[in-house]
This record gives C-alpha cells, sequence and structure tokens, in this order.
C-alpha cells in the first residue's frame, strides 16, 4: 500500500478552501436540488473513499439520516478495507448501509468474454453500479447524488454512464485535494482521510499509481491551465514540469465527451442542447 500522506491544507496552497462555507453552500445546493424536482431522498454509491463519504455526510446534513440511502457494491475482489470504512461512515452518520454484491452479475456477462481486460471490466463494475443506484432510485424515490470530483472530471478519470453518471452533483466543483478539507470538517473517519485514493476496481489499484502524479500537483496544474487560464508556457515557468502539464492537457483535451450531452443532430429549429438551452427546472 502506498504511503504518501493524504493532502493536508497546507498542501492545498492557492486551492484551499473554507471548509465550513463550502459544507453550508453543497448542504443548500442538495436540499434545494432535491426538493424542487418532487423528491425528498437520496439514494448514493458509497465506496467507502473520501469522495462518496463526503458526499453521503452533506446528504444526511441537508435532508436528514433516513432520506438517504447509501449503497455499498463489492466486487470479490474489492480491498475488504473499503467496507470497513463504507460502515464505519455509516456509523458515524447514524445510518444503515445496503449492501450489494456485483460479482454474480459482472462474472456472469464475462464468461462470455474470458479475454476481457481488467480495464474493459473495471468498466462493467462502474456500470453495473450506476444500474443498481438507478433501480433503486425508482423502487425508493430517491434522486441519485454523483461522486465526481473536479480532478476526476477534467482529467475524464471515471466511467461515461457508470460512476460519472447522476441526478446532482455537489462535488463536482471541488479538486481532490480541496475535499480532504472538506472531510475534516465533516469529521469523517481517520481511516478514509489517510488511505490512498482508489476506484478499487482490481487489487492493489490506487490513482495516483494510474495518472503517475501526485493530485497535489495534478491539482495546481488544473487549476492554473483551467480557472486562471494560464498558458502552457506559463504553467510551466511557474516550475511545473513539462512532461506532466502536457500529459494533464492531453488527458483535458482527450476527454471532453465526457463532460458534455450526446451531441445531437440539427434538424428542427429548435434543437435540444443547441438553441432549447433552459435549465433543468424549466416550466417549473
Amino acid at each position: 500500500m502506498s504511503t504518501t500522506p493524504r493532502p493536508t491544507d497546507s498542501d492545498a496552497g492557492t486551492l484551499a478552501v473554507d471548509a465550513a462555507f463550502v459544507t453550508e453552500r453543497l448542504r443548500g445546493f442538495i436540499a434545494d436540488g432535491v426538493r424542487k424536482v418532487g423528491f425528498e431522498r437520496v439514494v448514493v454509491a458509497l465506496s467507502g473513499g473520501v469522495d462518496s463519504s463526503v458526499v453521503t455526510a452533506l446528504a444526511v446534513l441537508s435532508l436528514g439520516a433516513g432520506n438517504v440511502v447509501a449503497v455499498f457494491m463489492p466486487y470479490r475482489s474489492s480491498d475488504p478495507q473499503s467496507r470497513v470504512d463504507a460502515l464505519a461512515v455509516c456509523d458515524s452518520l447514524g445510518i444503515s448501509a445496503r449492501v450489494i454484491d456485483i460479482t454474480p452479475q459482472v462474472d456472469a456477462y464475462f464468461v462470455r468474454f474470458p479475454d476481457a481486460d481488467r480495464t474493459r471490466r473495471g468498466n462493467k463494475m462502474a456500470r453495473e453500479r450506476m444500474s443498481i443506484l438507478y433501480d433503486l432510485s425508482m423502487a425508493e424515490r430517491a434522486l441519485v447524488l454523483g461522486t465526481s470530483n473536479k480532478t476526476e472530471l477534467l482529467l475524464g478519470y471515471g466511467t461515461l454512464f457508470g460512476d460519472m453518471a447522476s441526478a446532482l452533483n455537489p462535488i463536482g466543483d471541488l479538486y481532490k485535494t480541496q475535499l480532504y478539507a472538506v472531510a475534516r470538517h465533516l469529521d469523517l473517519p481517520q481511516s478514509v482521510l489517510s488511505k490512498p485514493p482508489s476506484a478499487d476496481l482490481w487489487a492493489g489499484q490506487t490513482d495516483e499509481d494510474e495518472l503517475g502524479m501526485r493530485y497535489a500537483v495534478v491539482d495546481q496544474v488544473l487549476h492554473l491551465l483551467v480557472d486562471e487560464r494560464r498558458s502552457r508556457a506559463e504553467v510551466i515557468a511557474l516550475g511545473f514540469d513539462a512532461t506532466d502539464v502536457d500529459r494533464i492537457v492531453s488527458r483535458v483535451q482527450g476527454s471532453q465527451y465526457k463532460r458534455r450531452p450526446p451531441v445531437i443532430a440539427k434538424l428542427s429549429n429548435r434543437t435540444i442542447d443547441r438553441e432549447f438551452r433552459y435549465p433543468r427546472d424549466w416550466g417549473r
């Protein structure tokens, strides 16, 4: 297991956030976003990682423990510690987790494709989990909350129609390193704060190993490129490695299709997502 320490407030530098303000703002976002479309409850995939733990805690704070359906969905290769951490989060919030093992349905599918690589299998797991969440959304009349942070969304580090899907996403404008300050403010279990971030799609997987860079570096570069609109040359002049910057830029550009609705061929005067661009609450 990686011994790289998790980010602290000082690691964030210019990305430091007022955790109390962010928490209150997101509490209102969830409560308003859920209720104005006629719902009272939410369902969230709780993996035991910091992203889903923060979202679950915010949901409980916003809507009350009785209105939050937390679902832990392990696969046979999942790290047993993930279950321990997910249940610890639920205990700290006064809710119960629903545990649904996805192994039977995932393995049944790949019996027909035994040569599928681990990325393909990981994508199937992510989409299987989201399929379960949306089934429970119908059964429980509960909106699906998203758990993808700003870093993941910008890098395309997620599965389209899998973990990137949701009705509302409260943390999509928070970089990964910023989430730790919010998690500490919410008093989440220390085990969640200290473990290496991982999608837990196969044994030993960590986000930073896959990315080949620390989140502390990635977030600073993304902030400069996206939020401050700095050029590649400006970012490199600030001391960041050119290879790292180019890899980040390439990932952002290459994953743009994941960050927008499906492109619709224009045939009428008011095509959806072109001329017809009303907010989600249009007509209410």
